[in-house]
């Protein structure tokens, strides 16, 4: 595949930035059985935030932008502290810290696969790009609050959800589709199949330990009458 080189714009990685900072914030500002502190809501908030984009700039061999860029730092720190200070207004609004993850899944995906791409990965390559784009920092904040794995879950299909909207960004691009209406398409393929899994139940079977069949014990005798 030929994909003439491209470059993420600026304000589209800023979103992603700022809408992540925002839920990772919303997200801890909701733990309280945790006793989280305001730095502690703060940090959770950038790790979101920035947690994507440094594993991918890692395992692309990348200089990270978050460091190098302090326009990630100050706009991940401000929709941070954002977001603590709206988590008591959406107390029992769970269904927007939610909606929120799964748009940024579906920006960070799209960000990672396109990026992948630029840089003359191959599509394999590019789709585990994007999916640890994706799912990277909420990996992340899973780690620092010491809960389990999302993506790991039975049920969730972060890990589904990252690679069909990646798949279908690389699908596009191989065709000829401008990146930024794959990156759209990419973004509403990853919230839409999150969502779903969600309001649908759909879910991988769990793993279960296979066990040996025993063998029958033979019958005893039949005494001769």
């Amino acid at each position: 595949m030929s994909i003439t080189p491209f470059q993420v714009t600026l304000w589209i990685e800023l979103v992603a930035a700022g809408l992540g900072g925002l839920q990772g914030a919303l997200f801890a500002a909701g733990e309280r059985h945790r006793r989280i502190d305001v730095l502690g809501v703060i940090v959770i908030g950038l790790t979101v935030a920035l947690g994507g984009s440094l594993l991918r700039d890692v395992v692309l061999n990348q200089p990270p932008v978050v460091v190098w860029m302090n326009w990630y730092l100050l706009v991940a720190g401000a929709s941070a502290i954002l977001g603590m200070v709206l988590q008591p207004l959406f107390t029992r609004a769970d269904w927007l810290i939610t909606v929120l993850d799964a748009v940024v899944m579906g920006l960070f995906g799209a960000v990672g696969a396109s990026k992948a791409l630029s840089l003359g990965v191959g599509e394999a390559g590019a789709l585990v790009v994007g999916v640890i784009g994706a799912v990277g920092g909420g990996m992340l904040r899973d780690i620092l609050l010491n809960v389990p794995i999302s993506f790991l879950h039975v049920g969730t299909l972060y890990a589904v959800a990252s690679g069909a909207g990646a798949g279908a960004l690389i699908l596009l691009a191989e065709f000829g589709t401008p990146i930024p209406i794959a990156g759209v398409i990419c973004v509403v393929v990853t919230t839409s199949v999150r969502l779903a899994a969600l309001l649908l139940g759909w879910t991988f079977p769990e793993q279960r330990a296979i066990r040996p069949r025993r063998p029958k014990a033979p019958s005893p005798p039949e005494r001769a009458i």
